[in-house]
């Protein structure tokens, strides 16, 4: 199973938004004049007037392969078919964007007629060819830059199947669309040594787990979802999406007894627990 996949599993799952931002999304959209007389709710949701988090979360993630939910969501606020959401590092994520790069069209579709942006991503998926010559001839190397959770460009026109195949075709003669970040193989063994639980302070959350997965090795900081890791080489890895965070592990006796995870001028040093 694929990054994607994980994520689209763990998505289908995720809580997707408070009731009390629901109802509360839902009486604003719904009042009309004859409502003035109703009381105001007592409390408005977290952040406001930003969208509520739940509510971007639960799109974000609902776009992914939850097409019913989409719908429930943008007929609340459609609004939220703009939505974003940082995974982890920096690791940025539009509703649409997930529907792109998992080649659900019809959900495309439903956040384009509510106001979402396409991108190259998204124009790549949706089997407009013309569209995607233009973007890399009027900026070339474009076609290199990836994706939500470095997903490429040529994944995202695969996931369009056939009528993206014109993309496909010309993605594969431009050249350079198709490349991921290093990720030199572990064997067993080196990854059952990374993996463990490592606490950086006092709370319950101030902790990294470190997870051996699918012959691959995942973070999870903080109990947040788990983060595929690119090794670098030399105990460096790479999380999904974010390429200039870097992960370090120090090694005792074959055993990582610490990491550090440096994210610009931030480092946060977690020590092995048990």
């Amino acid at each position: 199973m694929s990054l994607r996949d994980d994520r689209r599993a763990f998505l289908a799952h995720a809580p997707l938004a408070g009731a009390g931002a629901l109802a509360f999304l839902g009486a604003a959209r719904h009042a009309t004049a004859a409502d003035n007389a109703t009381p105001a709710p007592t409390s408005a949701p977290p952040g406001f007037p930003q969208q509520n988090p739940e509510l971007v979360r639960g799109i974000v993630g609902a776009s992914h392969g939850n097409e019913e939910r989409v719908r429930e969501l943008v007929g609340i606020q459609p609004e939220l078919a703009k939505s974003a959401w940082d995974w982890g590092f920096g690791d940025w994520e539009t509703a649409l964007g997930a529907a792109s790069h998992t080649g659900r069209r019809a959900i495309a579709e439903i956040l384009l007629a509510n106001g979402a942006r396409p991108n190259l991503f998204t124009f790549a998926m949706l089997g407009h060819v013309d569209v995607v010559k233009a973007c890399i001839e009027a900026q070339p190397g474009v076609q290199r830059i990836p994706g939500p959770h470095g997903i490429t460009l040529m994944r995202h026109a695969r996931a369009g199947g056939a009528e993206a195949e014109d993309v496909v075709s010309y993605l594969e003669e431009v050249g350079g669309a198709d490349e991921g970040p290093r990720n030199d193989p572990l064997t067993a063994e080196e990854r059952a040594a990374h993996a463990g639980t490592f606490r950086f302070g006092r709370a319950e959350n101030d902790i990294f787990e470190v997870i051996d997965l699918r012959e691959s090795l995942w973070i999870a900081p903080g109990g947040t979802p788990r983060r595929g890791l690119s090794n670098q080489g030399e105990g460096v890895f790479l999380p999904a999406g974010a390429p200039s965070v870097r992960i370090t592990f120090e090694f005792d006796d074959g055993v990582a007894s610490a990491v550090t995870v440096a994210v610009g001028q931030d480092r946060l040093r977690g020590v092995r627990e048990g």
